[in-house]
């Protein structure tokens, strides 16, 4: 069997085993409703695990008939197999009943000393973090392994806040991972692998967000996230100990850095402000670049994009023959630089709002789009360009405000259009598309400004820690506030002058300027 084939055969079991389980979910409860943190509003089964596990399970029994592995080899697949059930299971119970963190806790460790003792897998050493030293763990290197196992689980599960990303995330992770296996001649881990990949995009049919898929129809859960980071950890420590080791200690860092510097990050920041380092908030990166107005599958991309750099750091600088404590002191310094700039949010969102108007992306707040500003003698030429210029073909709000103080050329008008945006994807890029339609359709009027409508919502938070102070004043979005909220700009420095209602059902109708 090619891998090909066999890549293609995990993938349709992962998708094909996620589909009966969605129509099974709401029958038996597993099912993940919105409320407290959650930012979905619809309950979503939570089961993308039982397609990975299902693929997993499959792709292990294919590998022992169709791949001519070592007997030891496949004696470690059945053994991984087996650790692999358990902490699925757990993570399922998990997603029904809420375990606490401390029986998650406890059931993770039992699944690291499972890899230990049954599958002889430990982290012994770490590699020369220091020059011509090489650190060897002894007596304490199956207290490390459950440390970084449960590490690694626990980041998988932090990560996984919005439609797409920790599986797109280990996605890439896994791929960084296969190269490494490749190059290496790791037969068994190669196709494991592969395995995953698999299994992962399956569940990601489901859960990324495509014009085809507006909302995530399954999430990957407690069970998924729990097995993909259990699974995660056995091969990054297993391809980075003994004397052949695929690749170095370090390197394992780097293939999966971003997943475990926001972890820390996150745990660290809640530390400092004197909250538990387990209780669940929206601090999260991906958390800023939504607070920021990125779309959750702009924000998929770019954080993606940024571990896949972060990846082929580590494995370049591997394959240069980089000292491992200068490939470590890097990975400290570029984890001291993020921790630095995410633990400021009201100084990081502000620029990533900056930078997500130079990318001139779809904005996930924008209500509608701003037109102006002309003078008030000619507000009523404007109006039937704008007017003409929209046509029949949309469904939206419009408004003529005069400004309040006067310019130059006397006081000017501006026109908001709200198109009742939800913030999918299909909906924000309508917006765009009209922006442009209308800066073609308007381009014979001078000095006219076009872009996305943006009213900012008072924040909400309750904490009384200085730095939460400071997103309050900075002016944050609350994204746990559900409140339509008033823009100063839109509430103070103007008069609405004509307001409007038109779509293809209704016509317009106003009062003339």
């Amino acid at each position: 069997m090619s891998l090909v084939v066999f890549f293609g055969m995990c993938l349709l079991i992962s998708g094909v085993t996620i589909r009966f389980s969605i129509a099974l979910a709401g029958r038996f409860g597993i099912m993940d409703h919105p409320g407290g943190h959650k930012q979905h509003d619809t309950s979503t089964p939570f089961v993308g695990g039982v397609g990975v596990m299902t693929a997993l399970i499959v792709a292990l029994y294919l590998a022992g008939l169709f791949f001519n592995l070592p007997s030891a080899s496949l004696v470690q697949m059945r053994t991984i197999a087996v650790g692999a059930v358990v902490i699925f299971l757990t993570g399922l119970v998990d997603d029904i009943w809420n375990l606490g963190f401390k029986v998650r806790f406890l059931a993770q460790s039992v699944a690291a000393l499972f890899m230990v003792f049954m599958g002889g897998v430990v982290l012994s050493d770490l590699g020369e973090l220091l020059p011509g030293v090489s650190l060897a763990l002894g007596l304490l290197a199956i207290p490390f392994t459950v440390f970084a196992t449960i590490g690694v689980i626990n980041a998988v599960n932090m990560i996984d806040g919005i439609d797409g990303l920790s599986g797109a995330l280990s996605l890439v992770s896994l791929i960084l991972m296969a190269v490494v296996a490749y190059l290496a001649g790791q037969e068994s881990h190669f196709i494991l692998i592969v395995a995953l990949m698999g299994g992962v995009l399956g569940f990601l049919y489901y859960n990324l967000r495509y014009p085809a898929n507006r909302r995530a129809r399954v999430f990957l859960g407690d069970n998924g996230s729990m097995l993909l980071g259990f699974v995660f950890a056995w091969i990054l420590i297993d391809l980075s100990q003994g004397v052949d080791r695929a690749m170095t200690p370090v390197t394992a860092l780097w293939i999966f850095a971003l997943p475990l510097m926001d972890t820390v990050g996150v745990m660290l920041r809640r530390i400092w402000l004197g909250k538990s380092p387990f209780r669940a908030d929206r601090n999260h990166l991906h958390h800023l670049f939504l607070r920021a107005g990125f779309r959750v599958s702009d924000t998929v991309y770019i954080i993606v994009g940024i571990q896949l750099v972060l990846g082929a750091v580590g494995i370049t600088g591997m394959l240069l023959g980089i000292p491992d404590y200068m490939m470590f002191g890097f990975y400290l310094i570029t984890f001291a630089v993020y921790f630095y700039v995410v633990a400021r949010p009201w100084r990081f969102v502000p620029t990533l709002r900056k930078l997500h108007a130079y990318l001139g992306l779809p904005s996930a707040l924008a209500q509608g789009i701003f037109i102006g500003y002309v003078p008030r003698a000619s507000a009523q030429i404007f109006l039937h360009a704008l007017t003409r210029a929209l046509g029949r073909h949309h469904d939206y709000h419009l408004s003529l405000h005069e400004m309040n103080h006067e310019t130059r050329g006397g006081r000017s008008v501006y026109a908001v259009l709200d198109m009742h945006c939800s913030d999918d994807d299909v909906s924000l890029n309508g917006v765009k598309r009209l922006i442009s339609v209308l800066r073609k359709r308007l381009a014979n009027q001078e000095g006219i400004q076009i872009r996305q409508f943006v009213r900012r919502r008072p924040e909400t938070e309750t904490a009384t820690d200085t730095l939460f102070d400071k997103d309050r004043r900075a002016g944050y979005a609350s994204l746990e506030d559900n409140s339509p909220g008033i823009d100063r700009r839109y509430q103070q420095n103007k008069t609405l002058i004509y307001p409007t209602v038109k779509s293809p059902e209704i016509g317009s109708s106003g009062v003339p300027v």
